[in-house]
């Protein structure tokens, strides 16, 4: 039986552990932290459960959905029947972002026409620009040279557009703003998720804290597959040894990295990742606040001209019982990620109470914030070249993260197909080493 070791127990690398062990592959991951998920993570606050930061999916994340299913939580999950996002400004009513029964992408044509936040030219441009995504190449070098925002000006979108609309989606998907991110991977979102499938772009989210969804679920799964599972173990050194790897001083027939690329720089012989960081990074801020009373009477809501983003209700996933938890996530947050908590709560407060009246006669009974400085590789354009894919040169070794050639930002969904990929590559490899075996010299 071929041995293999996965490197990083976070979601690439729990799919890639499955997924081998699925194939009959004796696998051993080794996890830095004390728990898996890696950045999918929950923590104790007291009595409550704090995910890291919020984390939701779309209908068309069709293997992080499988991945749900072969841990057996998809019944821990909610995936809307419908997309519906509440869009919330100060001082005015909200305005929705539904989808209709009709084809993609018809299937917002009512909610674009209806988008008071902009013109009605604005959004019958708005509609040309979509249709105009639909036809970009994805695959094309000059796709991913070019800047979203550059793309979207040239084809008659507004800066009050490209904020209210474009921006509305790309953040919070792409981890960096339109003039900022690779038109490749913006098209990659929007064709996939709102261009050619109505049902695509329907959220869903966790119910239950995601060390429980992530972590406590695969623990659960690998062990039952026969998987090794060491965590709070570090990794420092994979090398070649004879025609199988070295693991600090283990060995193994085959190894997945699945950590990002900086850690695999470090880790692997020299050459097989760029040690510069080329790719850079972009950080995440989530601001949490416990109101005591309700103030939020949707699960989530997105924001327009506010220093908020997306707006979720915690209360029930976290176990508070009394008033309501609310977590605000900010991203493309290189503005915010040095900010003191205090600046911060002077700050995001009185945004909250401008989009949520029920916020002004609330008491804050907690406040406090999480950071990813390094949540995901930075969308910029040129990125394309930058992203290995699974294969090395180096038989036997597979890399995995949100990071690689997924063709994906990164994402829960483009994580897990890395990881597949890469288990892919490795029990193909090992299906066909064993033929080889198998025949006569």
């Amino acid at each position: 039986m071929t041995n293999v070791a996965v490197i990083g127990g976070g979601l690439a690398g729990i799919a890639a552990a499955v997924r081998a062990a699925d194939g009959g592959a004796r696998v051993t991951l080794f996890e830095g932290r004390p728990k898996l998920g890696g950045l999918t993570h929950s923590f104790k606050r007291g009595d409550l459960d704090i995910d890291n930061g919020q984390h939701v999916f779309l209908r068309c994340c069709t293997a992080y959905l499988g991945l749900l299913d072969r841990l057996g939580v998809t019944g821990s999950v909610y995936l809307q029947p419908k997309l519906a996002i509440p869009i919330v400004s100060p001082g005015q009513d909200p305005v929705w972002l539904r989808g209709d029964p009709l084809p993609a992408p018809l299937h917002l044509a009512r909610s674009v026409l209806g988008y008071t936040p902009l013109t009605v030219l604005e959004r019958l441009r708005f509609g040309t620009a979509a249709l105009a995504l639909r036809r970009v190449k994805l695959t094309a070098p000059a796709t991913d040279e070019q800047s979203f925002g550059s793309w979207l000006a040239a084809h008659g979108q507004s800066r009050r557009a490209i904020e209210t609309m474009w921006d509305l989606v790309g953040i919070a998907t792409l981890n960096a703003r339109a003039d900022e991110a690779s038109l490749a991977l913006a098209a990659k979102v929007f064709q996939t998720g709102l261009l050619t499938d109505s049902d695509a772009a329907d959220i869903g989210w966790s119910l239950v804290p995601l060390g429980e969804l992530h972590g406590t679920a695969s623990q659960r799964v690998l062990s039952g597959l026969g998987v090794t599972v060491h965590t709070s173990a570090k990794v420092t050194a994979v090398r070649p040894a004879g025609t199988g790897w070295d693991v600090d001083g283990q060995r193994f027939d085959q190894v997945v990295s699945a950590v990002p690329p900086d850690v695999a720089a470090k880790l692997l012989p020299e050459g097989v990742v760029p040690a510069g960081g080329e790719l850079g990074t972009s950080p995440i801020v989530n601001v949490h606040v416990v109101y005591d009373r309700r103030v939020l009477d949707e699960p989530f809501v997105a924001t327009i001209d506010s220093p908020l983003q997306w707006v979720f209700d915690r209360t029930s996933h976290s176990g508070l019982t009394e008033g309501q938890y609310i977590a605000v996530s900010l991203s493309a947050a290189d503005q915010l990620i040095d900010v003191p908590v205090a600046d911060l709560r002077e700050r995001m407060l009185p945004a909250l109470e401008a989009l949520l009246p029920a916020a002004r006669g609330a008491e804050v009974r907690d406040f406090f914030v999480t950071r990813e400085r390094h949540a995901t590789f930075r969308s910029a354009p040129g990125t394309a070249k930058l992203r290995p894919p699974a294969a090395t040169a180096l038989p036997g070794l597979w890399l995995a993260g949100a990071w690689t050639d997924t063709g994906w930002p990164a994402t829960m969904e483009g994580a897990v197909r890395s990881g597949e990929t890469a288990a892919h590559g490795l029990l193909h490899h090992m299906s066909t080493m064993s033929t080889l075996d198998g025949v006569a010299p």
